[in-house]
């Protein structure tokens, strides 16, 4: 158990996918909730999460599962999150904490703006892990350790009560693993716009360009994949409603960063057609910098092969 102890003797998890699954698997494993309810409207998701024996209690009501709840977790695709909030909004108790697990915060940080949230600590957080995955059998307790969790709390609420609901939120997700930065939601949006989103829609349209290709069979993009192309692919595997939402909710900020990329790939265009060796050395060498600066910082593994070839020797 935990040294943090129980926080929320009632949690409830609206969403069981990868993020809602393993936020309840870490948090029971830490001993830092009591009574676990999930709300899923996928029946097969919930026959499942039943099956698993992923919570105490698996429901497809959203007035039931957070009437009594200490702390609600919305962990449901981008676009609906506001819904959610308030449609559970005249359910909640008063003095729950209120939180998400959505990739981007300011639309949903608005949402939970909404006065009939004003009885609640409504704050809005990103834990930035995940996989490719996605469902009940997709989570993991390991999932968040030594990753980052994003909180956004929400600037016009400064009073004593919620900052300690932001701290009890933060002690929740360190209490398995993660580290935790708050952040403004609108700057959490740029960020995640660079680091996350933008390399998610470069991979989703390579692999899309790669099958389209009329002089490569599907065969030969499968056979003949190289690392660099499997990396896309993987990625290109992930959620498609969520990152449908994604780009829809962060457009502003996807947008000037793909417009800031395109700038720079045209530079390296003209590098190439040019012929220009020390132009493209150097910024190979620049990006190559910044990869092993992301191996010291432990959010990716220096083994070979990214570590994907460990358990098979």
């Amino acid at each position: 158990m935990s040294p943090t102890g129980l926080l929320y003797p009632k949690m409830t998890v609206v969403g069981a996918g990868l993020i809602g699954g393993s936020v309840i698997l870490a948090a029971r494993a830490h001993g830092v909730v009591g009574e676990v309810t999930i709300v899923d409207a996928s029946e097969a998701h919930r026959a499942r999460a039943v099956e698993i024996g992923l919570a105490d209690h698996v429901t497809g009501d959203l007035a039931e599962a957070v009437k009594d709840a200490d702390l609600v977790v919305i962990a449901t695709p981008v676009l609906s999150i506001g819904e959610v909030a308030a449609a559970v909004a005249p359910h909640l108790k008063a003095g729950a904490t209120l939180t998400d697990v959505g990739s981007t915060k300011a639309t949903i940080a608005e949402a939970f703006r909404a006065p009939e949230l004003a009885k609640v600590f409504p704050i809005p957080g990103h834990p930035i892990a995940g996989t490719e995955q996605s469902g009940p059998d997709a989570g993991f307790a390991e999932l968040f350790e030594g990753r980052w969790t994003i909180l956004t709390p929400l600037a016009d609420r400064d009073d004593e009560a919620y900052a300690a609901a932001v701290a009890k939120l933060s002690a929740f997700w360190r209490s398995f693993g993660a580290q935790v930065e708050l952040m403004e939601e609108k700057h959490h949006d740029l960020v995640l716009a660079v680091v996350s989103h933008l390399p998610h829609l470069i991979a989703y349209t390579i692999v899309g360009s790669a099958a389209d290709l009329e002089n490569v069979t599907e065969n030969e993009v499968i056979k003949y994949s190289a690392s660099g192309f499997r990396d896309f692919t993987r990625i290109a595997a992930s959620d498609p409603t969520m990152w449908r939402d994604i780009f829809v909710a962060n457009k502003d900020a996807v947008l000037e960063m793909l417009g800031r990329f395109t700038e720079d790939l045209q530079a390296m265009s003209r590098a190439i057609r040019w012929g220009d060796a020390d132009t493209l050395h150097a910024h190979f060498t620049r990006t190559r910098a910044i990869r092993r600066g992301i191996v010291a910082a432990g959010q990716e593994s220096a083994e070979p092969n990214f570590g994907r070839d460990r358990g098979k020797h």
